[in-house]
């Protein structure tokens, strides 16, 4: 049976997520992708996770499809509370098992499939059953080489190098009133989103910035944090590291310790 998705009078999953870096300093996010992490493999990845630290799940990859998504998004809920936030690619990546959705605006292109349109798309079937948005100005951030979401997406990146670019455009989305920010470098980026730029977002704009892309070790995390980023997300190399839960440890603690008293 699928499970519902989370009741109306509950706690917002974008609450959870605010309380989350309020308490740490910032939050620490796995992005699980299903292409790449077998379902009999889930929950012990998930139970890794909790023991680890982690405060949320951002779930998304390049070709799962809605039928396996639902039963997939099942088994990782019933392995934790942690919330599983879909990270979604296309239209075939919605479902209403998970806690909320990034309701994502690829800002830094100009592709109106990806600003706008697959979004309208989208609207009816998330009003039909009841799942959370989280509005997210996504910008993609040059990375040395052309990644996953830059090709899907058909949007150029914004050079790594103009921080007053990504400052700018996260600006004009928070100004059209999204919650979020999202700097992408791309899932196994040869550069991380650099500590500049995220402090030229950070400085500029209000609204919460998420961090990911490139990200290997905790001193990077610790870097992005200290910059101004209220999240890190990482993916890639946890996969490479086959979901050590020591590692993803490491991560998490550098995430939470590193602003805590300074916020």
């Amino acid at each position: 049976m699928a499970l519902a998705p989370t009741p109306v009078h509950a706690a917002s999953v974008y609450d959870r997520l605010l309380a989350a870096r309020d308490t740490h300093g910032a939050g620490f996010v796995v992005l699980v992708d299903p292409d790449k992490l077998a379902p009999e493999d889930a929950p012990g990845f998930v139970e890794r996770c909790v023991e680890a630290g982690v405060d949320a799940l951002f779930l998304g990859g390049s070709l799962m499809h809605q039928g396996e998504l639902e039963r997939y998004v099942e088994i990782l809920r019933a392995a934790s509370d942690l919330p599983v936030i879909g990270f979604p690619g296309s239209l075939s990546q919605i479902t209403p098992n998970l806690n909320a959705i990034l309701y994502l605006s690829v800002v830094s292109g100009r592709n109106p499939e990806y600003l706008i349109g697959q979004h309208v798309h989208a609207a009816p079937m998330l009003k039909r059953c009841g799942l959370e948005t989280i509005s997210t100005g996504y910008m993609l951030i040059e990375s040395g080489r052309m990644t996953t979401a830059t090709y899907m997406s058909g949007s150029p990146p914004i050079p790594r190098h103009k921080p007053e670019i990504a400052a700018a455009t996260g600006l004009a989305a928070e100004m059209m009133g999204m919650k979020l920010l999202f700097t992408d470098a791309g899932s196994g980026a040869e550069h991380a989103v650099s500590e500049e730029m995220v402090y030229a977002i950070t400085k500029t704009c209000s609204i919460p910035l998420v961090v990911g892309g490139g990200l290997r070790a905790p001193e990077g995390v610790a870097r992005r944090v200290a910059a101004g980023a209220s999240f890190v997300v990482v993916g890639n190399a946890i996969e490479q590291r086959a979901g050590d839960g020591s590692f993803m440890a490491e991560l998490a603690a550098a995430a939470h310790s590193v602003h805590a008293l300074a916020r």
